[in-house]
């Protein structure tokens, strides 16, 4: 069966894309966040950043998983999903917030009013987002195991060391970006003949 080359295309094209794209927008909204997080806008374009970029890592998790066929790359690609959903929903809920809160006495108010909803702290803010952390990282080993020549076997060790960043603190979400980049940029090129292929 022959297949429509321009739609794969540009299908694999978001693809590579979104593997730098990505944690280049997420290390944005951490320098975003040192230079201004006080200001209405400086807060929502930052945080619009970060939305962007986790938007984007939904097709960096699909990507990984088509490097790493298989059960456990599938589970660790819902896996992550499902955190990156928590996590979208988390940076929406900030978004929406800093537009309405008329001070910071206001925002924290509300913030306070909407974690305090049964369920929504473990599962927006402290336990489900860390499940995209998971599924990423265990994306990248299984496709660094499986597909070694188009996933090096630093680029997991790389992720690793963003997610520490991280969660050491919030001030080092620039570089966790940096690290993310230079982990998935292999991927992005070297697996772009593969992706075609499984795009279409």
């Amino acid at each position: 069966m022959r297949h429509h080359p321009t739609s794969s295309g540009v299908a694999v094209n978001i693809s590579r894309i979104s593997f730098v794209a990505a944690p280049a927008l997420v290390g944005a909204y951490g320098v975003a966040r040192l230079i201004d997080r006080q200001s209405r806008f400086g807060w929502t374009f930052g945080h619009v950043l970060m939305l962007t970029g986790l938007v984007l890592f939904g097709s960096v998790i699909l990507g990984l998983r088509r490097l790493a066929p298989g059960r456990t790359a599938t589970a660790f690609a819902a896996i992550g999903l499902i955190g990156l959903a928590a996590s979208i929903t988390q940076i929406g809920i900030d978004i929406v917030v800093g537009l309405l809160a008329r001070d910071a006495a206001d925002k924290s108010r509300m913030f306070d009013q909407i974690q305090d909803v049964p369920g929504v702290m473990p599962v927006v803010y402290t336990i489900v987002p860390i499940l995209f952390y998971v599924g990423l990282l265990g994306l990248t080993i299984v496709a660094a195991v499986v597909n070694a020549r188009v996933v090096p076997w630093w680029t997991p060790i790389l992720i690793l060391a963003g997610t520490v960043a991280a969660a050491a603190s919030l001030d080092y979400i620039p570089a966790t970006g940096v690290l993310y980049v230079l982990a998935l940029a292999p991927p992005a090129v070297r697996g772009s003949h593969r992706a075609a292929h499984a795009l279409v």
